[in-house]
C-alpha cells in the first residue's frame, strides 16, 4: 500500500461526536486528522436544541436506560453511558473555558415513569460572550443552543491546531490481515487519496436519515422524509459492514410527523411542543370516571403540561387514528403512521391529513424549519397564512368542501369531527387519551388541511459497539483499530431519552478518542491487535 498521508487517528465526521473524539485523541497524545464530507462542519448536531442529558446518580440513570432500552443494548454499554452522564457537566465546563462560554444546568426528569426518572437534567451552553451565531454559521437555522455547543467544540479544535478538512468524503476502510483497520481511502475535492491510521479510525459520521434506499430496506413505512441535514447517508454503516461489523437498532429512528416542502425534497417538523409525562399507574377506567384526569395527564414534577395543539390527524378514509400529542412527540410521533394495509397494498396514513379550523390557524406557526445546509432557505409565517397562500396548507370554507378536498366520505368526516369536538367539551379523549390541555375543537370555518408525512430527525441504528466503543463483528469480537462514536450505532434501541444522543456524542466521542490514541502504533507490517 502506498499512502498519500499518515497520521495516528482518523476521525470521520465533524459533528459533536467527531469533534469530541478528535479533541480527546489529541489530548491523549495522538496526531489527528478530522474529515468532514460536507462544505461546512457541524453535521446534524449543530441544529439541535443543545441540551445534553446529565444525571445525578449513575445507578439510577442506568436503571432508567435499562428499562427504556428493553433488552436491546448490553448492560455494560448502558452503564458507561450512565456514568458519562454524571461526569458530563465537568466535561462541558472544561471545554467551555476556551471562549468563556456560560454553562447552565437544569433539573428535568426523564419523560417515562420508570425507576431513575427523577435523576436526570440538562447541561447546556447558555451563552458565549461576543459571539454572533448567524454570522459564524450562516448556513444553519436552529432555535436551540446546539450552535453554541458546536462553537465551543470548534474553538477547542482550533486551539489544538486540529483542522476540519471539509469536502473530504471517506469512501472505504483499508484493512490488512486479520481485518485490522490500517487507514482510509478518501475523496478530497474530487481527488482520491489514502490516509494511513497508525493507531485507529473513529467513525463519527452519523446515521442514514438522508438515504431513502437504506430506509426502504430497514423500515416498513415509506416514504419517510429527512429533515435538517442531508449529509448523513449511511457512509459509516457501509464502511463498517465492509470491515465485518454487526448491526443493531436499525429499525429505531428519532422522528415525528410533519409537512413536505413543495419540491418534495425535505420534511418540515411541526412546532416543537412541550413533552408531558404519562402516568403509568392511572387505569383507563379511573381516568374515564374522573374529571381530575386533566391534572393526572398534564402535570408531573419538572415537566411542563401539554399546551393547546390546534389540529387532529385523519387517515385517508377520514378516521382519527392516534394521539397526535404523544408524551415525547418528537421521538415517537411517526410511529402511528406506519400501519400497512395488506388488502390494498398501501400505507393508509402516508400521507394522512392534518385538520384544523380558523381558531387553530391563528394559534401559532404550525411548522418549524431547522437545517444545516447552504442551499436551504426555509421560513414559516407566524400565522400560517403564507403557507395557505403558497398551497402548502389548503383551505375549505365548509365541511362538504373539506370532504371533497380530502377525498373522504362527508359522513365519515362529520362523524370524526363531531366525536372530537364532543371530547373537547368533556375535556377527555376516550379514544387515544390525548392530554386534555392540548385539546382544541375543530369547528370554526374556514377549515385548513395539509398532507402529513413521517419524518426522521436522526437514526439510532448502525454498527454494534462495546463499552469502549470498539466496533464488533457478528461474533462479538472487536474489529481491530475501528471505533464508532455518537449517532452511528447509538445505544438507544427502543425508547429515546430527550437530549440523550447529544450526551452520547460527547461521552462516546471522548471514550473513542482516548481508546484509539492508546493503541500501539504500527509501522510497516501491522501487528495483529488482540
Amino acid at each position: 500500500m502506498i499512502w498519500n498521508e499518515t497520521t495516528d487517528v482518523i476521525v470521520v465526521g465533524c459533528g459533536f461526536a467527531g469533534a469530541t473524539a478528535a479533541i480527546a485523541a489529541h489530548d491523549a497524545g495522538a496526531e489527528v486528522v478530522l474529515l468532514e464530507k460536507m462544505p461546512e462542519p457541524g453535521g446534524i448536531s449543530i441544529c439541535s436544541g443543545g441540551g445534553l442529558r446529565m444525571a445525578s446518580d449513575a445507578q439510577a440513570a442506568f436503571a432508567y436506560l435499562q428499562a427504556t432500552n428493553a433488552g436491546t443494548t448490553p448492560d455494560e454499554v448502558l452503564q458507561v453511558l450512565a456514568e458519562g452522564m454524571v461526569e458530563l457537566p465537568e466535561q462541558v465546563e472544561a471545554l467551555a473555558k476556551i471562549n468563556r462560554a456560560v454553562v447552565a444546568r437544569r433539573e428535568a426528569p426523564a419523560i417515562y415513569p420508570f425507576e431513575g426518572q427523577e435523576v436526570f437534567g440538562f447541561c447546556l451552553i447558555e451563552s458565549i460572550p461576543d459571539f454572533d451565531a448567524q454570522a459564524a454559521y450562516p448556513n444553519v437555522r436552529t432555535l436551540g443552543t446546539g450552535v453554541l455547543l458546536f462553537k465551543v467544540l470548534h474553538d477547542n479544535l482550533d486551539a489544538r491546531g486540529i483542522a476540519i478538512r471539509c469536502n473530504t468524503a471517506a469512501e472505504r476502510l483499508i484493512t490488512g490481515a486479520g481485518k485490522e483497520v490500517l487507514g482510509l481511502r478518501v475523496n478530497e475535492g474530487g481527488q482520491t487519496a489514502t490516509i494511513q491510521a497508525r493507531r485507529g479510525v473513529i467513525l463519527a459520521c452519523g446515521g442514514f436519515e438522508a438515504n431513502p434506499a437504506m430506509q426502504a430496506q430497514y423500515w416498513e413505512e415509506k416514504p419517510v422524509l429527512a429533515t435538517t441535514f442531508f449529509g448523513n447517508t449511511g457512509d459509516g454503516i457501509r464502511m463498517a459492514l465492509d470491515a465485518g461489523a454487526d448491526l443493531w437498532h436499525m429499525w429505531h429512528y428519532h422522528g415525528t410527523y410533519g409537512f413536505r416542502t413543495p419540491d418534495g425534497g425535505m420534511g418540515i417538523r411541526t412546532k416543537r411542543l412541550p413533552d408531558w409525562p404519562p402516568n403509568r399507574e392511572q387505569s383507563a377506567q379511573e381516568a374515564a370516571d374522573a374529571r381530575e384526569t386533566r391534572d393526572v395527564l398534564d402535570t408531573a414534577s419538572g415537566n411542563r403540561p401539554a399546551v393547546p395543539m390546534p389540529w387532529i390527524l385523519l387517515d385517508r378514509d377520514g378516521h382519527r387514528f392516534m394521539n397526535e400529542y404523544e408524551p415525547y412527540m418528537q421521538d415517537t410521533g411517526h410511529r402511528g403512521l406506519a400501519r400497512f394495509r395488506p388488502e390494498t397494498q398501501d400505507f393508509p396514513r402516508i400521507p394522512c391529513w392534518l385538520i384544523a379550523d380558523e381558531n387553530g390557524r391563528q394559534q401559532f406557526a404550525w411548522g418549524q424549519p431547522l437545517y444545516n445546509g447552504r442551499d436551504i432557505n426555509l421560513m414559516w409565517s407566524p400565522d400560517n397564512l403564507a403557507e395557505v397562500e403558497s398551497g402548502l396548507i389548503g383551505r375549505a370554507d365548509s365541511l362538504p368542501e373539506l370532504a371533497q378536498a380530502l377525498g373522504v366520505e362527508p359522513d365519515a368526516l362529520q362523524q370524526a369531527l363531531s366525536r372530537w369536538n364532543t371530547s373537547c367539551q368533556q375535556e377527555y379523549d376516550p379514544d387515544f387519551r390525548r392530554p386534555p390541555s392540548s385539546m382544541m375543537p375543530v369547528e370554526q370555518p374556514p377549515f385548513y388541511y395539509a398532507p402529513i408525512w413521517p419524518l426522521v430527525s436522526n437514526t439510532q441504528g448502525g454498527p454494534v459497539h462495546d463499552a469502549a466503543q470498539h466496533i464488533l463483528d457478528p461474533y462479538g469480537d472487536p474489529i481491530p483499530r475501528l471505533f464508532s462514536a455518537g449517532e452511528l450505532g447509538s445505544a438507544f434501541g427502543h425508547l429515546y431519552l430527550s437530549g440523550g444522543n447529544l450526551a452520547e456524542c460527547l461521552i462516546t466521542g471522548r471514550i473513542a478518542g482516548r481508546e484509539a490514541a492508546a493503541l500501539p502504533a504500527w509501522v510497516g507490517v501491522p501487528n495483529e491487535t488482540p
